[in-house]
């Protein structure tokens, strides 16, 4: 999260030199308007036809071209101490309004140490109590599952079973009516999620295992490959999935995202509040069709295969998925696209 900047001091001393002494751009221009004016008179008086000789001058010419030649450039050194003076006017004013941040924020410190003994500590009381009330409600949860269902907790339990598959995709049939899915293991639970989350880092070899055991089922690698394309355009932007700290759902809430309930009772799986990333994918959805097609491909998979893993899977193993990259990724999706609204 960005602080907030108007609590922060600023910096008085940018203000102490700049614009003082020295010439400025409307001294110097007021100068050259001066010289040309100057060189213009001269050139006119030079080539200008002479009177008769014994003509006497009348005062009234004469004030009158004394006039015409140096009132303009009183005009022009006029408006140039007019301008050096709303400049040094500004910056008085920068430094008043600089002064004043500084005492607010002076005045802020001290009000907060007043308080540092009873406010902050009952606020962090606050945090923790609600922090632990979420902790302990998705622990009940998965405890419950566990126990409810201990014949659940197999490792080798299939995530989506043979002979479900998204809906709309084409079944390639072999012989006798045995499809490509059928002749295949199903991909477990375990190898389905660990899958989802990537590898960590080229020595994880569990991890690439899973990865290599869950491509084999075509449409869980439909989703594996759309969740690397989005995962890749999203750290384009610097927006990584291990930086994100959402705030996880309880599993009856994603549950009723996969039989089909939208609104509000399903808002919490947008539990993503980073505002710098969702403002960052947000401007890439607007300006960027290639990755708006890749963020929705993405969505529509995840949604197709999830509907097909909740039913087979317990609490314990949604929340599990709920912890993985892909899964972070569709809840800042989601949240950008309005899947949540």
């Amino acid at each position: 999260m960005n602080q907030n900047s108007d609590d922060k001091p600023i910096d008085l001393g940018i203000f102490n030199s700049r614009g003082r002494g020295g010439i400025t751009s409307a001294e110097i221009i007021a100068i050259v308007l001066s010289v040309l004016w100057i060189a213009g008179v001269v050139l006119f008086f030079t080539f200008a036809p002479k009177g008769e000789a014994g003509v006497t001058l009348d005062p009234v010419v004469f004030v009158m071209k004394f006039l015409t030649i140096f009132l303009p450039i009183a005009v022009i050194w006029v408006g140039a101490l007019a301008a050096r003076s709303a400049r040094v006017m500004r910056e008085e004013s920068s430094r008043l309004q600089a002064s004043i941040d500084a005492m607010r924020h002076t005045y802020l410190e001290q009000t907060h140490a007043g308080h540092a003994g009873i406010q902050p500590s009952v606020e962090k009381k606050l945090e923790e109590i609600a922090a632990t009330a979420k902790q302990t409600e998705t622990a009940i949860a998965t405890f419950t599952s566990a126990r409810n269902n201990p014949e659940e907790q197999s490792p080798d339990k299939p995530a989506i079973p043979n002979g479900t598959a998204p809906e709309g995709d084409e079944q390639t049939s072999l012989a006798l009516g045995t499809t490509a899915e059928d002749m295949a293991p199903p991909v477990s639970v375990n190898d389905f999620v660990r899958a989802l989350n990537f590898p960590d880092d080229p020595d994880d070899r569990e991890g690439f295992a899973a990865l290599r055991r869950a491509l084999k089922d075509r449409h869980v690698a439909r989703l594996i490959q759309s969740a690397q394309d989005v995962l890749t355009l999203l750290s384009q932007e610097g927006i990584y999935m291990d930086d994100l700290k959402p705030e996880h759902s309880r599993p009856e809430i994603w549950r009723s995202f996969a039989r089909g309930e939208r609104g509000r009772s399903i808002a919490p799986l947008g539990g993503v509040h980073d505002r710098s990333s969702l403002a960052l994918t947000s401007g890439r959805m607007r300006q960027d069709p290639i990755f708006r097609d890749a963020v929705h491909h993405f969505l529509r998979q995840f949604d197709k295969t999830f509907v097909e893993f909740e039913p087979n899977a317990s609490d314990q193993d949604i929340v599990a998925l709920s912890n993985t990259r892909t899964a972070r990724a569709f809840m800042l999706l989601g949240r950008v696209t309005g899947t949540f609204d």
